[in-house]
């Protein structure tokens, strides 16, 4: 286990000689007619430019569109929304500049630079040594071992980042990594690698219930998980599934959080040890550990992976109630966890719940700024309150009488109230325009 957190050389299927899946830019999509696409963009900008009304009160409708997919021209834009990591830049402005100008660690350094020609070497961004697709990427990680010092880098972290960087600038996708790191997958990726050990015995867990058939193998072999999910789960099938299928994980993943990571490990081990007849061929631990790491290509394939995902029943409660379980027996063989890493979030509604919008009340300013000192009096007061002067005075009806006329008229000028019902209700997310990263 002491070389799992070094995936990419611990992992064959992650070796540089056998490289990633092939590039992006050459896996066909699924055909979307050109007018459904268009549908789909306009309704998304709409939710744009209104989230947190959408967040609030129409998060279904957002996690049936995310299932739908979010079409490409605003998938990272809505990554961001969906991560928070929008909000999370809002609010620590400048500050991945600064860490950008800061050196760094030079034991990170010397590993990240070591894995920049690994991520996706066939994509465009990435196909130079040098590029500014592996300068944006060293910069991210770079900043991300400044920001969380504590946990440094992970090779995991590379893919992921990759991905954000086709989708987002690198600014952008600093800060989506970090939501992805501490609400979406707290944990995976500090030095002992604890959480992603207690996630393979919940995903072990979980199989028992979804198929009894490829449980009972996986234990007759005494196949650990830790051993078939690692590279699932820490790179969020970015180096496992074709582009397409990454995709469309990745949308319903920000929007329902870690769920959807374990459904799709559940769906693909399911449907590859999961029957009588898919093990014939997997006698032992060597054929098993084999075919897990050549999945079929029909299992994968974006209609039918995303169609299943959906209909899984496995839920979040399910998940925490395991955790629990897990976390327990964890404590009785290994003692307290080292890590002590923060509750993870699921998904875009639990992350805008606990980290709102930071907002400023809209408040009156007067166009007119008086000095400190006695109110003035308008001069049409003065005037009335002169004749009244030459008339017999009466405290009741006088108007300048003493604290009822002319400075609380001033207050009033001064200081208008304005009514709840006259503040601004705009949406954060909604202040500006913002174009589309293509």
């Amino acid at each position: 286990l002491e070389g799992t957190r070094g995936l990419c050389d611990s992992r064959r299927a992650c070796s540089p000689a056998d490289g990633p899946l092939p590039p992006p830019s050459s896996c066909r999509l699924e055909e979307v007619p050109l007018e459904v696409l268009r549908q789909r963009e306009s309704k998304w900008l709409d939710m744009l430019n209104n989230w947190d009304k959408w967040m609030a009160k129409k998060h279904k409708k957002i996690r049936l569109r995310c299932q739908k997919g979010i079409p490409p021209s605003l998938r990272g834009r809505a990554w961001q929304y969906l991560s928070g990591s929008k909000v999370k830049l809002e609010q620590n402005i400048g500050k991945f500049d600064e860490l950008d100008l800061l050196p760094g660690d030079p034991k990170w350094l010397d590993v990240i630079e070591r894995d920049l020609h690994r991520q996706f070497p066939f994509h465009e961004m990435f196909v130079s040594r040098g590029g500014h697709g592996q300068q944006d990427l060293f910069r991210v990680l770079k900043a991300y071992t400044l920001y969380r010092p504590e946990e440094g880098y992970c090779q995991a972290q590379a893919p992921i980042a990759a991905v954000l960087l086709m989708h987002m600038p690198a600014e952008q996708a600093f800060w989506c990594l970090v939501q992805i790191c501490e609400k979406y997958l707290p944990g995976y990726y500090s030095e002992k690698l604890e959480a992603i050990q207690l996630d393979g015995q919940i995903l072990f867990s979980l199989l028992h219930k979804v198929s009894p058939v490829a449980y009972k193998h996986l234990s007759k072999q005494k196949i650990d998980p830790i051993l078939y999910m690692t590279e699932w789960f820490m790179c969020a099938f970015s180096r496992t599934l074709p582009w397409s299928s990454v995709l469309r994980v990745w949308d319903m993943f920000f929007c329902e959080g870690v769920k959807i990571i374990f459904r799709v490990g559940l769906v693909l081990l399911k449907h590859t040890l999961g029957s009588s007849d898919k093990l014939k061929s997997c006698q032992g631990q060597y054929e098993t550990m084999e075919r897990l790491r050549a999945l079929s290509p029909k299992i994968m394939q974006e209609t039918f992976l995303v169609q299943e995902v959906i209909e899984l029943p496995v839920t979040e409660r399910q998940i925490e109630r395991e955790h629990l379980i897990q976390l327990k027996k964890w404590r009785e063989t290994h003692g307290e966890l080292q890590c002590k890493s923060p509750p993870r979030l699921h998904g875009a509604k639990a992350i805008s719940e606990a980290e709102p919008p930071t907002r400023k009340a809209l408040e009156p300013v007067p166009s007119i700024i008086v000095p400190p000192g006695p109110a003035p009096v308008p001069k049409a007061r003065k005037s009335k309150e002169k004749s009244r002067e030459k008339g017999p005075a009466s405290p009741a009806n006088g108007p300048g009488a003493e604290g009822n006329g002319a400075p609380s008229l001033a207050r009033e000028l001064l200081h208008p109230q304005v009514s709840p019902h006259h503040q601004s209700k705009e949406s954060l997310s909604s202040r500006e325009s913002e174009d589309t990263y293509l």
